[in-house]
């Protein structure tokens, strides 16, 4: 009995201290609803679930809010629009905000970011108010704004 126990208890421990990933990391924050809910419809979840690694500039449900509703529920109908503008927040690679510099990063969708780090970290036109949300496939960093691909 005494066995039995003690590997439960060691299993529960691993599970305890096992890390999320992206996905998981960002459902358990709370305020990413709508991000979550983009991803599945975008079929981005299992990507994001992947070994990575990858960086996620992360909107919150506030804001998504910002986009008027009709538009929004626009973007999330076009799967490929959606997709081109959620993986738009994603760069390959863990780069941690002490590693963030000023200048131009390729995003996975095709395109560049714009980082400026002069009174706070921009992220195109989106403040980054939160960083090095960590997860066992990279790194979350969030921002106030839903940033589009030009």
């Amino acid at each position: 009995m005494k066995k039995i126990l003690a590997i439960s208890i060691l299993a529960l421990s691993t599970m305890a201290v096992q890390a999320k990933d992206i996905v998981d990391t960002a459902v358990a924050a709370g305020t990413f609803k709508t991000l979550a809910a983009a991803l599945t419809a975008a079929d981005l979840i299992p990507t994001l679930k992947g070994p990575g690694p990858f960086t996620v500039f992360a909107p919150t449900d506030a804001a998504f809010a910002k986009i008027p509703k009709a538009d929004l529920d626009a973007l999330l109908k076009d799967k490929a629009k959606l997709t081109a503008v959620l993986t738009y927040h994603v760069v390959p690679g863990k780069v941690m905000a002490k590693d963030v510099k000023a200048g131009k990063v390729k995003t996975v969708q095709g395109s560049e970011l714009t980082i400026t780090t002069a009174g706070g970290v921009m992220v195109d036109k989106a403040k980054v108010t939160a960083t090095d949300i960590a997860a066992d496939n990279g790194v979350i960093h969030v921002i106030d704004t839903v940033i589009m691909p030009k």
